[in-house]
């Protein structure tokens, strides 16, 4: 029987969600030919030698760190990841080459939608790394207006403390994009000021482990609209397994 590979490229991915999601998938479908694993890899360089030992390999999932450093080791892009300039999907052609597509705006949008209202018409993203840029796009999607924050101001973004009542009533959706407060850093949470969420808001981790983030949970707190990452992760894979096949 031929063997048909899938796999996870990332830095510390033991915790991820990929590989088990895959592999139960597999089983469910009686999809015996294939297989799923994670590809740890300390630096982005070590990447043509995952793909020179799997000759096996149809589908990859990239993660942090790799969604922005990966594009120069691929041969084509998708539209979307092209405009996107992030790729959270490597899909290995007949020929060898490797194309690279981001599903991961589709999985934000979708998740995202269902709870927006009328007066949802900007958002705040923490972070400005490969997750950020996926973000932006779906926002773009939805014509709604949104601001980076970072933790130096640059150009067109705000940094930290410079958030206070005026961009709480300004911006009604707060979007973590950053690591912060994910599975072994749990007590950790973004810095900004949480006593101004209000029922207004939403605020919208991309963690999903754990479950509730200290961000999310400050939120609520303040009667805000939560939601973790874990259906983005589910629609962004489903969609994954689309383009691989």
């Amino acid at each position: 029987m031929s063997q048909r590979q899938f796999g996870l490229l990332g830095k510390n991915i033991s915790y991820s969600f990929s590989k088990k999601y895959f592999n139960d998938k597999f089983a469910l479908g009686n999809l015996a030919d294939c297989s799923y694993e994670n590809f740890d890899i300390q630096i982005i360089e070590e990447f043509p030698t995952v793909i020179a030992n799997n000759p096996d390999l149809i589908g990859l999932n990239v993660t942090i760190p790799y969604k922005e450093t990966i594009i120069p080791y691929l041969n084509k892009l998708s539209k979307n990841a092209a405009q996107i300039g992030a790729v959270n999907v490597i899909r290995v052609t007949k020929k060898g080459n490797l194309k690279g597509y981001n599903s991961d705006y589709y999985g934000f949008m979708k998740s995202l939608e269902p709870l927006l209202k009328p007066h949802h018409k900007k958002a705040l993203i923490l972070g400005t790394g490969g997750a950020a840029k996926a973000v932006s796009f779906a926002l773009d999607k939805l014509r709604i207006l949104y601001t980076f924050v970072t933790r130096e101001e640059k150009e067109g973004m705000i940094d930290y403390n410079r958030i206070n009542a005026t961009t709480f009533d300004n911006y009604q959706i707060v979007i973590n994009c950053t690591p912060v407060g994910t599975s072994l850093n749990t007590k950790e949470f973004p810095p900004i000021p949480y006593n101004f969420f209000t029922e207004k808001h939403i605020a919208f981790d991309l963690i999903y482990n754990p479950e509730e983030t200290q961000f999310l949970k400050k939120a609520k707190k303040k009667g805000a609209i939560t939601k973790n990452g874990y259906e983005m992760l589910v629609l962004q894979a489903e969609k994954a397994w689309k383009i691989w096949n």
